[in-house]
């Protein structure tokens, strides 16, 4: 039950993903992540959790790259 508790949580207050700078929207800075391995999708999910805890409400991944060690950057906007 607390599994389902935090993944719900979690899923409310997600940053979403974007292509380009939202419409309105204002950049606020930005956040880096790493990941062991080769997974994309880990390293979204990285940079995801770190733009919703500095209160994004959307991110843009501005650079990504690696081998077997992963490193991106994403703007956050609100």
């Amino acid at each position: 039950a607390v599994i389902a508790l935090t993944s719900a949580s979690f899923a409310t207050f997600a940053a979403t993903e974007v292509g380009m700078a939202p419409t309105g929207a204002q950049s606020i800075g930005t956040v880096s992540a790493s990941t062991n391995g080769n997974d994309l999708g880990t390293l979204q999910g990285k940079l995801a959790a770190k733009a919703a805890q500095e209160g994004a409400s959307s991110y843009r991944i501005v650079a990504a790259g690696g081998d077997n060690h992963l490193y991106g950057t994403a703007e956050i906007y609100k």
